[in-house]
């Protein structure tokens, strides 16, 4: 429990997974390839390249994107609409939760009854009220996310020392200038970390919203090419959405750690 690698070892240790996967998709695509030369389940390595090749580099030509980077950009900009609203609001009725007992007993409840409906289950009802557009994609988001950013925000409020709060009382601070002053810069590092946890989920919901009802976007172009067993597409696009999901966790991360230096002193690194 007290050894802690090195950081070759660490680095040996943490690539040792990839290579594994890596060497056993080898052996089973071999297999089935020499039991089946046109099998579509697992596609030899070259026919990755030449997906890749066609989607990334290769204009369609049907609308001469690039299609790749065509879904690449609806996607981020759906994800990165609805994580952002997402944050906003629940920072500011996680910490009024919080901070307010009055207003923590009036909503509260509605919040984690809220919190508790799957967002599939009402899909249907999105795209009914809100149509098949952009706004239902960033809503089912904002669903599916904020109310966990609400309680995880109102919890770290509440869990604020009390002394903190009685001192800004006592020298003066009125609700306001304590939630902007005292409150606000502690729970900043742990929205981010929320919203951290909460980016696998967001894509979720994200591929779900496309797969159902839209023209472009990694999730639509999926379960587009689902239907002729395309797999030499629908691995690397799933390997791009998981190289997405990394760098944007990593930029989190890495915001945290410029921006709350003693945040990240007080917990170690993560």
């Amino acid at each position: 429990m007290n050894s802690k690698p090195s950081r070759t070892t660490r680095l040996l240790l943490t690539l040792l997974p990839f290579v594994v996967l890596i060497i056993a998709y080898t052996m089973a695509s071999d297999a089935r390839l020499l039991e089946n030369p046109s099998d579509k389940l697992l596609p030899a390595w070259s026919s990755f390249y030449d997906a890749i090749q066609r989607m990334a580099f290769e204009p369609s030509k049907r609308t001469g994107e690039y299609l790749l980077w065509a879904d690449t950009g609806a996607s981020l900009q759906r994800l990165l609409l609805g994580v952002g609203i997402s944050a906003l609001i629940g920072l500011v009725i996680g910490v009024v939760n919080g901070m307010l007992p009055i207003m923590r007993a009036t909503f509260s409840p509605l919040i984690t009854a809220i919190s508790l409906i799957p967002p599939m289950a009402i899909l249907p009802v999105l795209f009914i009220v809100f149509g098949l557009g952009e706004l239902s994609k960033v809503m089912l988001i904002i669903i599916g996310i904020c109310p966990i950013l609400i309680r995880d925000l109102q919890l770290r409020t509440e869990s604020l020392p009390s002394e903190q709060l009685l001192k800004a009382q006592t020298l003066g601070a009125n609700s306001w200038q304590i939630m902007v002053r005292v409150v606000l810069p502690q729970v900043l590092p742990a929205l981010i970390d929320a919203v951290r946890l909460t980016l696998g989920s967001a894509w979720l919901f994200l591929i779900a919203g496309e797969a159902i009802a839209a023209t472009e976007g990694l999730g639509y172009r999926i379960f587009l090419i689902r239907r002729y067993l395309a797999m030499d597409v629908i691995l690397p696009y799933v390997l791009w959405i998981a190289v997405l999901a990394f760098v944007m966790d990593a930029l989190l991360r890495l915001l945290s750690q410029r921006a709350f230096p003693w945040y990240h002193g007080k917990r170690g690194n993560d």
